[in-house]
């Protein structure tokens, strides 16, 4: 063996690299990848786990108890990280692996970096077929982890040790770069993990990693620049790219030279404090009352770092047919939604150069009244919504009110999906640029309790709040043992109706009859589905937990959970039916053009008429 090399396994080679990978986060080194999770079985407990155990002082694992949930909370770790830093998740073969491919979809959609490690099946076949193997005979390549290509921005299967050489910086590419960033996953068949190779030692110099900031072209900042300077009416949309590009105080300075009023997306909450004067609320489907009207009359809409999906477009029936659409995107992907006028650039850079080349524009002095008077009317609407009006099942927007109040300046509430997140976008209040954790691009059940304890890890200093439905806590809770375990304190404010409440709201939306979703429209046995007690389940699982009966006892319980010292959970049966009406917009779900009904025919006319508003 030269000096210039050292022998090691594949296994051990990839922890070696991962080690030396760091991250430079305005001025302070820290290592890129803060820990693995690791569910061991047959195809890397022996390779990959036995490295992991040399390493485990300077790159800790972490043990979990679902493969999809493990991966959540990797993804959400670096999601709180503004994806600089991040972590590694890794099963054995098969059906561990599969579990993780809902997780890489979700890291996908949601731009989101983390470094998928999946056992593989033996490259050499001497012992085919093994265990949990999946053989297709007309493909003898094919594996469990093939699943993963398209939800990945990069994968690759290692069949040689020296093939990582290659891998590993390209895998690196991927997870770093503002445009591609994603999931990469690198699958790991079984004996080529523990396979030996003379690796040379440059490839484990430290690298220290720094977030890539592209410039604006001269010639699309000129036609952006003009396109502004006609706006009469101009509304901003505030998307996530504003967060992970760092630039909150450059976002806020242009913002506030203009007096732009601003729609926030999901993503993109936080970007300005809620009692901010040029922060209208959220946009789009889950929007509120004065964005949405801002929405519809603005001649030119403004989108730093959005993806503009459907939810903040009202499936591209929220702004006007004539309304010009800037996009400010590091992404030309992206930035060339909707028919737009691109700026690929980073945020942070570019937009100083545009609050500075705008100098002496000014919209119409009316539109900023507008919109002033709009702002202060939804707030007192929000205000409203949250308060407790001692209905006999709560809210959730009264659920909300409650957390909300017991969440101090730098606490975070943590969502997925169902009708929780519309009422979070609406009505949640956060001045800390971290306080509101959704995860819905993808709007993953089962990611909140995974999700939240990705988010304490990366926040210790912060309480986090997961607010869950009872469809998600009984889809995924396993790791609220694992944030016992790990010493991560949760607290878990669980809403039950008793089915799923939202989805059961938009079937009848539809016209169809309430069907298969709340539990009482179910196939059940004779006494009807079991009433679950979530306190006692969460207690069998290593928490403290109390069921309440109404809001004030909640507020009481949220002053004891806060005070805990362990993870906590509070369960209160909750409204199905009940939603916030006021804000919030159109959104395209296809209503059949033939049904027995006659609510879903009516529907039907509603939809063929809402589509007449679409700008496609």
């Amino acid at each position: 063996m030269s000096t210039n090399t050292i022998r090691l396994t594949m296994a051990q080679a990839l922890v070696k690299y991962l080690q030396a990978q760091k991250v430079d986060i305005d001025g302070d080194i820290k290592p890129m990848f803060a820990g693995v999770f690791a569910i061991f079985g047959h195809g890397n407990v022996a390779g990959l786990g036995e490295a992991l155990y040399h390493a485990n002082d300077e790159l800790p694992t972490y043990r979990a108890h679902n493969e999809q949930a493990m991966a959540h909370s990797a993804i959400a770790f670096a999601k709180a990280n503004n994806r600089q830093q991040m972590m590694a998740a890794t099963t054995s073969v098969g059906p561990g692996a599969l579990n993780m491919v809902t997780a890489a979809a979700l890291a996908h959609v949601n731009r989101l970096p983390v470094l998928l490690l999946p056992g593989d099946t033996f490259a050499t076949r001497e012992p085919d077929p093994v265990l949990q193997q999946v053989e297709d005979w007309s493909d003898a390549t094919i594996t469990p982890n093939d699943c993963f290509k398209p939800v990945s921005r990069f994968f690759d299967r290692i069949t040689r040790p020296e093939q990582l050489l290659n891998s590993l910086p390209q895998a690196m590419r991927v997870l770093t770069d503002p445009v591609e960033c994603g999931p990469a996953t690198i699958a790991l068949p079984q004996d080529v993990q523990t396979m030996a190779f003379d690796y040379p030692l440059h490839f484990f110099k430290e690298t220290v990693h720094r977030v890539r900031r592209p410039g604006a072209d001269e010639h699309e900042l000129a036609q952006v620049i003009e396109l502004i300077k006609n706006a009469k009416q101009p509304l901003v949309i505030a998307g996530g790219g504003i967060h992970y590009a760092g630039a909150l105080s450059q976002f806020r300075d242009f913002v506030e030279t203009y007096q732009l009023p601003v729609g926030e997306t999901q993503a993109g909450k936080g970007a300005l404090p809620w009692d901010h004067s040029c922060n209208l609320g959220s946009i789009g489907v889950t929007g509120s009352a004065a964005v949405n009207t801002l929405a519809a009359e603005a001649d030119v809409i403004i989108a730093v770092g959005s993806r503009l999906q459907d939810f903040t477009s009202s499936s591209r029936a929220l702004f006007k047919q004539d309304a010009k659409i800037v996009s400010l995107n590091v992404n030309g992907f992206d930035a060339t939604k909707h028919y737009g006028t691109p700026l690929v650039a980073d945020a942070k850079v570019t937009l100083p150069k545009l609050t500075a080349e705008l100098a002496g524009w000014q919209t119409d002095g009316s539109w900023k009244d507008k919109a002033e008077t709009l702002r202060q009317q939804w707030n007192e609407t929000v205000s409203i919504a949250m308060t407790d009006r001692g209905t006999e099942l709560p809210t959730d927007a009264e659920v909300i009110g409650a957390v909300n109040r017991a969440a101090s300046d730098k606490d975070i509430v943590v969502c997925a999906a169902g009708g929780l997140p519309g009422e979070l976008h609406k009505l949640w209040r956060t001045r800390y640029d971290k306080g509101y954790h959704l995860e819905y691009g993808f709007s993953c059940m089962g990611y909140e309790i995974a999700g939240g304890l990705g988010v304490k890890m990366a926040k210790p200093d912060s309480d986090v709040f997961v607010m869950i439905g009872d469809g998600s806590y009984l889809m995924l809770n396993s790791e609220i043992s694992t944030s016992v375990m790990l010493g991560h304190k949760l607290v878990l404010v669980v809403l039950d109706n008793r089915g799923f409440g939202c989805i059961n709201r938009l079937q009848q939306a539809c016209g169809g009859a309430g069907f298969n979703n709340l539990l009482q429209d179910c196939n059940t046995i004779e006494e009807g589905a079991p009433k679950t007690d979530f306190a006692a389940h969460a207690r069998s699982l290593g928490a403290q937990a109390e069921k309440v009966g109404n809001i004030a006892e909640l507020e009481q319980a949220l002053v004891r959970a806060k005070q805990a010292t362990s993870t906590y959970v509070i369960t209160l049966d909750t409204d199905p039916l009940s939603t916030t009406e006021s804000g919030g917009s159109w959104w395209e779900v296809a209503v059949p053009e033939v049904s027995e009904r006659e609510q879903v025919r009516e529907a039907r006319k509603r939809y063929e008429l809402a589509k007449q508003q679409q700008v496609i």
